[in-house]
């Protein structure tokens, strides 16, 4: 590898924007393209808010990382003199009959050093009792975990890679060529330049991963996923806000998870429910009738005195979903310049600072990714070609 490479970072999201960050950190020259913009609506990185959180069950890479991405969003912050992480707490309620999940959790979190405590139902109910907690023995409570301003967070860090000298270009890449070597370089489609040569390529596009390489078409999928805000139940209640609620977790049943109202939005829940195949492009959104019924029937249940709470917005993003939920971080098969990196999975903009480190390790230093990341994990007798884990998936 060159003193300066040139690299090419392709999508500006989460994954994108802080891999181009490092990059350009280290004295490499980065060049960052992305169609519509930073946190644009049509991204997986777009909207207000995303979970910051530790808990990810046992024997998995995420609490650390998870753990790495909290020192690294702190950092920033000071260095930025930004706020992006609001540390309201996160709470994992937990049965007794089927809490492995939990079980497995708390002893990554021990390990890793993210601060966490274990509550009993009648501490829950001392502390929170605007909720209904019925059916949960226990839960895992992070007190220095909480949420992420998403689209402002990728916003800043685009702003900050262009003021290090970074170059930021809003395009759309052509896909023709890019499963093979690029010796002339990405072909851009509307820009005064229309091709741009680079040593390396990263492409980080999200959603789109599935539909621009064929080795991605059936390990990329993006779900649609529906987001609904309610209001609170009188003017200036403050007992449904980050102030007084933390991020929450709910895998009784379905699993549903949800943010408190904020002075900028209502509160946020969702059904982390794998959704329908959805063109993030092209695609409508509306969030689907059904799928609001059901969330008003469990609010009504889990939080009573927002049973009738008005809905004040919704949202539909999509997740980039892996059949195991776990990252891709491989270079492409038929190009060796060229790195992959996506599959989020609803659970990866929190490890976005973590992410960008990685990367710029792994393409300025040449060292491989971790196997569980690898693309030859999906081969036909891989153990990691399973189902996926959708408690991974909290976004």
């Amino acid at each position: 590898m060159k003193a300066q490479p040139h690299i090419a970072v392709i999508g500006a999201g989460a994954f994108g924007g802080w891999t181009a960050l490092h990059l350009r950190q280290r004295g490499a020259r980065v060049t960052l393209i992305d169609a519509w913009g930073a946190g644009n609506p049509r991204s997986s990185s777009g909207g207000e808010t995303r979970v910051m959180r530790g808990t990810y069950g046992p024997d998995q890479p995420y609490t650390e990382m998870a753990g790495r991405a909290l020192q690294l969003w702190a950092k920033y912050e000071r260095k930025w003199k930004r706020k992006f992480l609001h540390r309201c707490g996160v709470l994992w309620m937990a049965s007794g009959c089927d809490d492995a999940f939990e079980r497995g959790s708390v002893e990554m979190l021990r390990a890793t050093g993210i601060k966490y405590q274990e509550l009993s139902s009648a501490e829950m109910r001392k502390q929170w009792p605007q909720i209904n907690f019925q059916g949960i023995e226990w839960s895992i409570f992070e007190p220095e975990c909480g949420y992420l301003d998403a689209r402002a967070s990728c916003a800043a860090v685009v702003e900050v890679f262009v003021a290090a000298g970074g170059e930021y270009k809003q395009g759309k890449v052509s896909l023709t060529g890019l499963a093979t070597p690029l010796p002339r370089g990405l072909v851009l489609l509307d820009q005064q330049s229309p091709r741009l040569k680079a040593d390396l390529y990263v492409f980080a596009c999200g959603p789109w991963m599935g539909t621009m390489f064929s080795v991605l078409r059936k390990l990329i999928r993006s779900t649609k996923q529906d987001v609904f805000f309610f209001g609170p139940p009188m003017p200036g209640a403050v007992y449904y806000t980050d102030a007084h609620l933390p991020v929450w977790a709910d895998r009784q049943g379905k699993f549903r998870y949800g943010i408190p109202g904020t002075d900028r939005r209502g509160f946020k829940i969702a059904d982390d429910t794998r959704g329908p195949d959805f063109d993030p492009t092209k695609g409508e959104r509306r969030v689907d009738p059904e799928m609001l019924k059901e969330i008003r029937e469990y609010v009504a249940f889990r939080f009573p005195a927002l049973k009738d709470a008005p809905l004040v917005e919704t949202r539909v993003c999509q997740y980039e979903q892996t059949p195991d939920s776990h990252f891709i971080v491989d270079r492409l098969p038929a190009n060796e310049n060229v790195w992959l990196l996506g599959g989020g999975s609803g659970h990866g903009f929190k490890h976005g600072p973590a992410i960008g480190e990685m990367m710029a390790d792994l393409i300025l230093k040449d060292r491989e990714p971790q196997a569980i990341w690898r693309l030859a994990r999906f081969t036909q007798h891989s153990p990691q070609s399973r189902v996926g884990d959708p408690y991974l998936n909290l976004k």
